[in-house]
């Protein structure tokens, strides 16, 4: 695992004084309020909590899906708060994968063809985006299953290609709302296995999830209190 020592000096993602609020006829929730969190490149950061105390509001926040009422989030250079939404679209292509608990594959396309999706979207053409796709698809321990279409994948295997899917190109960032959730105790076992040796290989990854599984390999663990990213254990 990463040492603070052996990490770039900076963040790689920055929130800072994050909130987040949902108004309706009967009331105001605050889902995210005030939210401090920082990573760095390699870095695999946990965020567990009970239902409701936020995480998924914070993973689209950091995703770029939703915006702030107050406060910023740095990802890179990337300020998403400056960023208008055709931007952060474009910045989930080249930056920001996201995996939910619904692999969300399209299931007529073959897991090659599911992958090479981001990069075909960015403009590479389809022979190097599938070349890619297949080295991507190696890399998250796929390789052979290329054409398979998800209907005949099991469900640990669907959400390797989703965690293909979206490292695939240049993307430094993973973010991962409860990955596991559908999944078995052996499968949701080695899903965060795979996430670490990514993080060991230089992916950030963001994973909010009740699996103790998730706080056992991560390099940060963070506990969500009333919307709020409470630092619980930090490798030092």
């Amino acid at each position: 695992m990463l040492t603070r020592s052996s990490r770039s000096a900076d963040p790689w993602l920055v929130v800072e004084g994050v909130s987040r609020s949902f108004v309706s006829a009967a009331e105001t929730v605050r889902a995210v309020r005030d939210a401090d969190l920082t990573a760095h490149q390699g870095e695999f950061v946990c965020v567990f909590g009970a239902s409701g105390s936020g995480k998924s509001t914070l993973i689209n926040l950091i995703a770029g899906l939703d915006t702030a009422d107050a406060g910023r989030i740095l990802v890179g250079q990337a300020d998403l708060g400056l960023l208008g939404e055709s931007r952060r679209a474009r910045l989930r292509l080249e930056t920001i994968g996201v995996v939910f608990q619904d692999h969300n594959l399209i299931e007529e396309f073959t897991a090659l063809e599911n992958v090479a999706l981001p990069l075909e979207a960015l403009g590479v053409g389809r022979r190097a985006a599938l070349r890619q796709a297949s080295a991507q698809l190696a890399r998250v321990g796929l390789g052979g299953l290329g054409d398979r279409v998800p209907s005949r994948m099991s469900g640990g295997q669907r959400q390797r290609v989703g965690i293909a899917r979206a490292l695939v190109g240049e993307r430094r960032v993973l973010l991962a709302d409860e990955p596991t959730g559908a999944l078995d105790s052996r499968s949701s076992r080695e899903l965060f296995e795979l996430i670490r040796v990514l993080c060991d290989q230089g992916s950030l990854a963001v994973v909010c999830s009740h699996d103790e599984r998730c706080q056992e390999l991560a390099d940060t663990v963070y506990e969500m209190v009333d919307g709020r990213p409470i630092v619980r254990e930090r490798v030092s």
